[in-house]
Parts: structure tokens; C-alpha cells; sequence
């Protein structure tokens, strides 16, 4: 398991590669978005554009942010007909407001979550949508408690870098913000990883990285290994790597300021 080394943990052939399932699983929450001709739509952790240029090719106009400048720039190479601009999410403070806010598995690596959300409540106009989909209460639980059990077990402390809430804890979230919210729903989505063998540690790789800050390059192999076995036996199937995936989705209206 080779660590990251420039601070932008983010690898784009990875993530349109190996993980390429993050962009397709999202394709469906577009029907909840149902983006319309000449909408302003703002694509909240947009990653290498895949999903944004999904809402262009509806007649919207959109614009994708994200804090990783690999990401961006890989969007803005691959899709040219839309606009990214690298950019906080709880920071980002547009021209004008946006008819819509759209963000799929992306919320939930953010941890100044009222920071975000009013954030967004301020990019959008009263009445504009805001439908998204982020990692859910228990969401790859068993991988991360078989990694959190592993690392304590050889002395080192497990920083998780997800924030993974329930219905019942969000949607308060959401309205505090001055939204209300008009559907909810928690859903298991368990999520074979591409790569056979090797999926579950290229998982590791790319979306665990801040679990193995503290740990040194010459003993993460031997601590994903260790995970492997514990896990085998529950989440390896047919030859392939089965993350268990507990997704949270919703659609929020802002209301009038």
C-alpha cells in the first residue's frame, strides 16, 4: 500500500478506474435531481466531473467545485462544455444563486457539516433544490471496525475521516439551516470492488488514507493484510471484494430567508 505523498489524496485514474462505481451508483440520484433546461445547478464534491456533465447533457447550466486540484483538473481536461473550480464547499460564496445543489458521496468527508450546509443554503435561491446522497449511519462498518480493531491492536490511533449520520440526526441538520426536507432515505447498497483480490486494499488505498497517517509505509501492507483475513470470510465473495455501502439520500427545498 503505497501512502500519499503531495497532500491531495485523490488519484483520478483511480477514481474513474478501480472506483468508477462512485459515478455509476450516482447516475440514479439524478432522476431525484431531474436537472431542467437553462437551470443553474452547483455540483457539490464533483471528483473528475462524470455526474456534472450527466446534468449539462440535460440543458443545465452547472458548475462543478471540489477541493482536490487533481480532480478538477481532470474534470476540466475531460469535459470542456462544463465550468470547475476548485473550491471549499464550506467557503464557497457564487456570483449569484443556484436553482439547484446536487452532490453524491461527498458530504460525508466533510466534518464542518453546519459550515457546509450553510454554505449551500447560501448558494441557493428560496425554493431551489438540494438532493444528495452521502455514506449513512453504519456505512461500511464492518470494514472499518475490522481496520479500527488492527490498528489499535498494534498501538496506533484509527483517525476516521467520515462523518456518517442517520435520518433522525440529519434532517434536523437540514432544517436548522432553513431547509425542509421533502423525502429521506437510508438504504444498504452492498458494492463489489473492481480488482478481484486486490479490491478491498485499492479501496483502502484511495478512500482510507487519514487511517494510516500515524502508521509507517513499511507496516501498512502487513495491517491490510490482516484486515483481509479478518474479513474474508464475510465480505469476499466469488472472487471479489464486497463493501458493505449503508447510503443516506434526500431531497431539501431552501426556504425563504
Amino acid at each position: 500500500m503505497e501512502p500519499h505523498r503531495d497532500g491531495d489524496q485523490w488519484d483520478p485514474d483511480a477514481y474513474d478506474g478501480s472506483h468508477s462505481f462512485v459515478s455509476e451508483y450516482g447516475e440514479d440520484l439524478l432522476e431525484w435531481l431531474d436537472p431542467e433546461p437553462d437551470e443553474r445547478v452547483l455540483d457539490v464534491g464533483c471528483g473528475t466531473g462524470q455526474l456534472t456533465a450527466k446534468i449539462a447533457a440535460r440543458g443545465a447550466e452547472v458548475i462543478g467545485i471540489d477541493q482536490s486540484e487533481a480532480m478538477i483538473d481532470r474534470a476540466r481536461s475531460s469535459h470542456s462544455n462544463c465550468s470547475f473550480i476548485r473550491a471549499d464547499a464550506t467557503e464557497f460564496d457564487p456570483d449569484e444563486p443556484f436553482d439547484a445543489v446536487f452532490s453524491n458521496a461527498a458530504l460525508h468527508w466533510i466534518s464542518e457539516q453546519d459550515a457546509v450546509l450553510e454554505s449551500i443554503r447560501n448558494a441557493l435561491r428560496s425554493g431551489g433544490r438540494f438532493v444528495a446522497e452521502l455514506g449513512g449511519a453504519d456505512n461500511v462498518r464492518m470494514i472499518t471496525y475490522a481496520l479500527e480493531t488492527e490498528l489499535r491492536e498494534r498501538g496506533y490511533e484509527a483517525a476516521k475521516p467520515w462523518y456518517f449520520p442517520s435520518i433522525g440526526e440529519y434532517a434536523p441538520r437540514l432544517e436548522a439551516h432553513g431547509f425542509e426536507v421533502r423525502s429521506a432515505r437510508m438504504f444498504d447498497r452492498p458494492t463489489e470492488l473492481e480488482n478481484g483480490e486486490e479490491g478491498l486494499s485499492n479501496w483502502l488505498e484511495l478512500f482510507g488514507e487519514e487511517f494510516f497517517e500515524s502508521v509507517p509505509a513499511d507496516e501498512r501492507d502487513a495491517i491490510v493484510a490482516a484486515v483481509e483475513d479478518e474479513l474474508r470470510p464475510t465480505l469476499f465473495r466469488d472472487g471479489s471484494w464486497i463493501a458493505d455501502y449503508r447510503r443516506l439520500r434526500f431531497a431539501a427545498v431552501a426556504l425563504e430567508a
